[in-house]
């Protein structure tokens, strides 16, 4: 076998090696919570934080976008990956699933709150972004980053809660650094807690009574993605 030919060989034998590597499906869930209870819609059940009154939820999203596993030899990085993330099931959980993630050891998953600055200031639909959605700026292009709209009890009257954000500088990138895993285990699942408490507590802690509204002062609505920075905690022990 002259040289020419067998270099051919072993570039063909790398090539079926890196193509046929074993794949597979990791699933990153989330469940949402408040404080230390579980969410439940529609309800008078949770405190003002910073002030008077007891709140509901009524509707809670936002967006979970540019999801990346980085490993010791290399990362992997989800296409199209921008995720609307819900809450109102049964379960009051959130699953996304990652195809086609190369088989090896991860060492941290890498996320971000919100949307990029280069395809929030686009028309064009990726993932779950849709430009005439719920989530879309009815008054500029681009994209609600996290929506929460509930009702605050305030001695017979109920106020209204509306808490928009979605300014370029809101998005927010967090990084977990992942179990080690056991001899011969594998990446099956990730498990995250959203406190949806910590929208109004950490950095500023908000009394809905004075700030019953948020969406288009960006000094609001800094304090409020200062604090949603912190609401995604990872669980330990994610499935192997």
């Amino acid at each position: 076998m002259t040289a020419i030919t067998l270099a051919a060989f072993l570039l063909a034998v790398s090539y079926t090696l890196l193509n046929t590597r074993p794949m597979e499906t990791v699933s990153l869930h989330f469940e949402a919570v408040v404080d230390d209870d579980p969410l439940l819609f529609d309800q008078l059940l949770y405190p003002n934080p910073g002030g008077e009154g007891d709140f509901k939820i009524i509707s809670f999203l936002f967006y979970l976008s540019n999801i990346k596993l980085v490993g010791a030899a290399e990362n992997y990085v989800e296409a199209d990956s921008y995720h609307l993330v819900r809450f109102d099931n049964r379960d009051n959980s959130f699953t996304i699933e990652l195809e086609n993630v190369p088989r090896q050891n991860y060492e941290t998953i890498e996320f971000s709150i919100g949307v990029d600055a280069t395809a929030n200031n686009s028309i064009n639909p990726i993932g779950d972004l849709d430009s005439n959605g719920r989530m879309a700026w009815s008054w500029d292009v681009g994209y609600k980053f996290v929506l929460f709209e509930g009702g605050l009890d305030l001695t017979k009257s109920l106020l209204p809660l509306v808490y928009h954000i979605g300014f370029d500088e809101n998005y927010k990138s967090m990084a977990f650094t992942l179990d080690q895993p056991s001899s011969g285990s594998r990446l099956q699942s990730v498990n995250f807690e959203v406190d949806i408490m910590r929208l109004f507590t950490g950095n500023a802690r908000i009394d809905m009574a004075g700030l019953p509204d948020v969406k288009f002062d960006k000094n609001d609505a800094k304090s409020i993605a200062n604090n949603y920075a912190a609401m995604i905690t990872l669980r330990r022990n994610q499935g192997r």
